[in-house]
């Protein structure tokens, strides 16, 4: 017996006490996160914020079994958020659907879900009309029965059943006034509920899992009353995408009772999260390094350089290596470098060999 067919459905029930410590936890977490980000700066900011939506528009749809360009995606995003990263790459319809949804939700939060916008939603994400090879009904609810299935086409796992789809209309009616009109869930909780529900009802013949993931990143964008975001729920949902299945799958086939799904769903957030506050660290000492250097002024080279070293680079930074990366003859990298080093930016390695290699100054990185 699945949770739709239960008499008291949707009457969703789950132990407040079992699940407050990690509801507090998660919140202190957010509060972290939202109050280092605030130290920053705006450049910083915009970046991460960049980078969390790429990372949901890239990450859903891998959960799905489908796999993006991540230049496409970055670049579709900044293009639609007004931001100037260099050049743009080419525009592709699919990504643009699944890019406008995803902006629609999370910088437009506090406005009112309806059956209208899920529907414009839908049409974004199929606009021609075809989920792969196969012809779907866009923008409208199905009209078929469906089975909720995971896998690559021909090795579908089918972990559970949607209701009718006679019931559908009627059903999202109730969903969309508990949506706009609930308020006394806390709203991390009423995120959790909301990605179930949705997930439950199905009302698309395709692509529900992504709504109901962007219906989450909506909630926790309103929970936050900020439209940046800085964490991708869906990023950490992928990885534990076995887990994420499991819990479904075990939540539709008991009782209203829900508290485990809440109490993975909110793990699952904390997480991500967790993963965001690493990456603030590393921000804040990018951010001290270059308050360390007051007004000094340097060209784009020398700034582009400065940013990678900053980040993950790869093996020891030389001369020919700059030239490369940088785009400049290799006298121009030197004296980029010898520029740096005059300045106390940059420090030769005391290691010898065929090639120097040069580190920034008074700088470890902490991971």
């Amino acid at each position: 017996m699945y949770i739709h067919e239960h008499a008291d459905w949707p009457k969703f029930q789950w132990n407040l006490e079992t699940i407050s410590t990690l509801l507090i936890n998660v919140r202190y977490q957010q509060g972290r996160l939202f109050g280092g980000m605030q130290a920053i700066g705006f450049h910083f900011t915009d970046e991460v914020h960049l980078q969390a939506l790429t990372l949901d528009v890239i990450k859903s749809s891998e959960i799905e079994g489908e796999f993006f360009d991540n230049s496409l995606v970055r670049s579709s995003v900044a293009r639609h958020l007004g931001m100037d990263i260099g050049a743009l790459g080419p525009i592709d319809r699919n990504i643009e659907g699944i890019v406008e949804m995803t902006l629609d939700a999370t910088q437009k939060f506090d406005q009112p879900l309806t059956k209208e916008r899920l529907c414009n939603w839908h049409g974004a994400m199929f606009p021609i009309g075809r989920s792969g090879l196969r012809k779907i009904l866009v923008g409208v609810w199905r009209t078929m029965h469906v089975d909720i299935v995971s896998g690559k086409p021909g090795k579908e796992i089918v972990h559970f059943e949607g209701p009718p789809a006679s019931r559908v209309d009627d059903e999202m009616k109730r969903f969309f006034d508990w949506f706009n009109l609930e308020t006394t869930l806390d709203p991390l909780v009423k995120a959790a509920i909301a990605h179930l529900w949705f997930v439950t009802i199905h009302p698309f013949e395709d692509g529900n899992g992504r709504i109901s993931r962007v219906l989450t990143d909506m909630l926790l964008a309103r929970s936050e009353k900020s439209a940046k975001r800085f964490y991708s729920i869906s990023s950490q949902i992928q990885k534990e995408r076995s887990d994420y299945y499991a819990f479904l799958e075990e939540t539709q086939k008991g009782a209203l009772e829900i508290t485990p799904w809440i109490t993975w769903f909110l793990s699952c957030l904390g997480r991500a999260i967790d993963h965001a506050l690493v990456t603030l660290d590393t921000l804040l000492q990018k951010a001290r390094f270059w308050e360390s250097l007051g007004a000094i002024s340097l060209n784009e080279r020398q700034r582009k350089m400065i940013n990678l070293m900053l980040e993950n680079f790869e093996g020891k930074l030389t001369s020919s290596k700059w030239a490369k990366i940088a785009k400049c003859s290799q006298d121009t990298a030197y004296r980029d470098i010898l520029d740096l080093i005059d300045r106390g930016i940059l420090v030769k390695n005391p290691e010898g060999g065929r090639s120097a290699s040069y580190s920034l100054a008074n700088y470890t990185q902490t991971t």
